[in-house]
């Protein structure tokens, strides 16, 4: 069952993790795809993979930094130019961002946080809404949200602040663009084994991915399912919602970083630049314990 034949979808971070994951659903089901994303090499690989499973006239990909709204304006108008238009974009890049108490966190991290993690959300929204309703049939706008999100103790202060404004935009921006048949929904993941989370060490986080009370580790196969269900025809009357894929670990509760002084998010800072291809930046802090 082909459910999104004849479909043209841009899905940022497409290049590796939850985004490739999808990427290659989306073709399986007959979509047209435009890969988004910073890391070029990630891009090349993507395009390969999808070569091989004979997918190659339905692919393409641009580079695109989505904080910058010329890369995000570029990336749309390649969307239409190539494919010949827009019904889905799903907005899924994303970092880990900052982190670390409070006090240590630097403007310049929670700035960057933010404008990967939120204000690319808002300009995906803007570019993909205004092609859709120069098309006038409607469309999906699809956004990673995340279960940090919805509650404390599911990711550093700085992510879960971005991914909670990210949702909250979800809400409102669907009350706008309805009367336009343009839905806004969103997935909030959980634990999910991505190189954003494990870093080429799954072995690392066993302990996050064991907290949740579903015994199968999340894969990103299982948000690719949710993603093309949600951006399908099947899922017609469902906007302004996010939906959690977390394997039940927010049914439960959560503290997956540890809680107090034991928190990890508190035993150093620095910021996450995820799958960018840019450095990741650590500094340990000295804890209470340690100090002389």
């Amino acid at each position: 069952m082909n459910r999104l034949a004849g479909k043209v979808a841009i899905v940022t971070g497409g290049a590796s993790g939850m985004g490739r994951a999808t990427v290659m659903r989306f073709l399986a089901e007959g979509a047209k795809v435009l890969v988004a994303d910073l890391n070029e090499a990630n891009g090349a690989e993507t395009l390969a993979v999808a070569k091989a499973q004979g997918h190659g006239d339905r692919i393409g990909f641009v580079r695109c930094d989505v904080a910058k709204e010329s890369d995000v304006a570029a990336m749309v108008a390649e969307a239409r130019s190539h494919f010949g238009g827009l019904d889905i974009a799903y907005l899924n890049a994303g970092v880990g961002g900052a982190f670390g108490p409070i006090a240590e966190t630097s403007v310049e991290d929670w700035d960057y946080t933010f404008a990967v993690l939120t204000r690319s959300v808002f300009l995906g929204m803007k570019h993909a809404s205004q092609a859709m309703k120069a098309q006038g049939k409607g469309g999906v706008i699809l956004v990673t949200a995340s279960i940090a999100g919805m509650v404390g103790g599911g990711g550093s202060h700085a992510y879960s602040a971005a991914k909670a404004a990210c949702i909250s935009l979800i809400e409102n921006v669907a009350t706008e663009l309805g009367p336009d048949r343009i839905r806004v929904v969103g997935i909030a993941p959980g634990v999910i084994s991505t190189p954003l989370v494990h870093r080429g060490r799954p072995d690392k986080y066993e302990k996050q991915f064991a907290q949740q009370p579903w015994p199968d580790r999340g894969e990103p196969e299982h948000i690719a399912d949710v993603a093309t269900f949600l951006a399908s025809d099947e899922a017609r009357f469902i906007t302004g919602e996010t939906v959690k894929v977390d394997g039940g670990l927010l049914a439960q509760g959560v503290a997956l970083w540890g809680t107090g002084a034991d928190n990890t998010f508190m035993k150093s800072a620095g910021v996450n630049r995820g799958t960018t291809g840019e450095a990741m930046v650590v500094r340990t802090l000295q804890t209470e314990g340690h100090k002389k």
